[in-house]
């Protein structure tokens, strides 16, 4: 059968159009430097991004170490920079090492690929970040999807085994809901079992735990031999990047084997600056990490959510994808951008506005909040 003529292409016009029937569009909105509109979208959570000493962090990296780091980290791209950077971050949250990857998700995909592998077993939590998800599709392990924050179900899988090595999957907060994970009770399960935990601390580092040193910290958790962490640089810290923190064993390994690591360009020097800025700032104001829970309670009270939010995200749960589209625009009409979450990101029917609180927010913008958010959720 010929197909001259036929576009190999002509199929995304078929795909576009479902999507757009479906409400599942998604279109890309340039922001200026400085935007008119309170955001209650970003992730970043303590206000730091714009931070004066976290700018000049930044900038005098660049100045320093020029604007990329030149290479991978194993022949020109590692600097002075990465590994102080990397100590005091293993420090802070009481990790025996750190390594820093190119950003959050080649952290994971570097740490679950290269912890794993063909004849083991991978245990993810059903709504780990895509990170996680695409990371266990490519370890050629076999994968066991757990029902959400189910430790039963975990400890089921691990019982069941045949594999010698098991690894289990979680994020600390969990990106779409902001809901804790259970995560003694899984190292309780993983540790009665022999399994490594895996924890995904992007939405936990510098919102829980003593100063924002993260729920495994919290939990004492922290420097278990048994745990990994891996967190991003471009949350609470405002910055970029992805680290993983662990054992020094896991460390030298992911350096020989973690090919996100080896075969990635360094991050750049700028972001680390930037990123250690922050660091040092939060361990010297850790009333930053408080605040934003403050916040975010608030946040919740006013979209009369009713669980109190276990981190700086506050889920509003609308239903259908349209429902909560137009939400979102709504609320973004009368100045205050918010996330709007639909699936696949999010379970289908579960479509919501996906608010973060920021350490930052003033009593005047919390005001704007509440008006807007009351006036848009309010039942016609």
């Amino acid at each position: 059968m010929t197909r001259v003529g036929v576009s190999p292409l002509a199929w995304l016009d078929d795909v576009e159009a479902e999507r757009r029937a479906a409400g599942l569009r998604r279109s890309l909105r340039a922001r200026p430097p400085v935007g008119a509109e309170l955001d209650l979208a970003s992730n970043d959570y303590l206000g730091l991004s714009q931070h004066p000493r976290v700018l000049d962090g930044g900038v005098d990296a660049l100045r320093t170490w020029g604007a990329g780091s030149t290479g991978s980290r194993l022949v020109t791209g590692n600097t002075e920079l990465h590994e102080d950077f990397e100590d005091l971050l293993a420090g802070f949250v009481g990790a025996a090492s750190a390594l820093v990857f190119s950003s959050g998700y080649t952290a994971n995909l570097g740490a679950v690929v290269s912890l794993s592998g063909p004849g083991s077993l991978l245990v993810s939590d059903a709504l780990t970040h895509a990170s996680l998800v695409d990371a266990c599709r490519l370890s050629r392990a076999r994968v066991v999807v757990t029902p959400h924050a189910d430790v039963a179900a975990v400890g089921a899988a691990l019982a069941a085994r045949s594999e010698d090595r098991a690894v289990v999957v979680t994020d600390s907060v969990f990106s779409a809901d902001g809901v804790a994970a259970p995560l003694r009770d899984l190292h309780e399960v993983c540790r009665r079992h022999g399994a490594l935990l895996l924890v995904d601390e992007a939405h936990g580092l510098g919102v829980r735990g003593d100063g924002g040193r993260g729920l495994l910290h919290e939990v004492g958790l922290a420097g278990a031999p048994d745990v990994v962490m891996t967190t991003t640089l471009s949350k609470a810290l405002g910055s970029q990047g992805g680290v993983v923190l662990g054992p020094v064993s896991v460390r030298n390994h992911l350096i020989d084997a973690a090919r996100p690591f080896i075969f990635d360009t360094g991050l750049a020097p700028a972001a680390v600056g930037a990123a250690r800025a922050a660091l040092q700032v939060l361990i010297e104001e850790p009333w930053r990490a408080e605040r934003v829970l403050d916040r975010a309670a608030a946040l919740a009270l006013m979209c009369e959510v009713a669980e109190v939010p276990s981190s700086a995200v506050v889920s509003v749960i609308l239903g259908e994808p349209e429902g909560a589209l137009a939400a979102a625009e709504a609320c973004l009409e009368r100045g205050v951008r918010v996330g709007c979450f639909r699936p696949p990101t999010v379970p289908a029917g579960t479509s919501r506005l996906r608010l973060t609180a920021r350490a930052s927010l003033t009593d005047e913008e919390m005001a704007l909040a509440r008006e807007v958010l009351t006036d848009v959720l309010s039942p016609a």
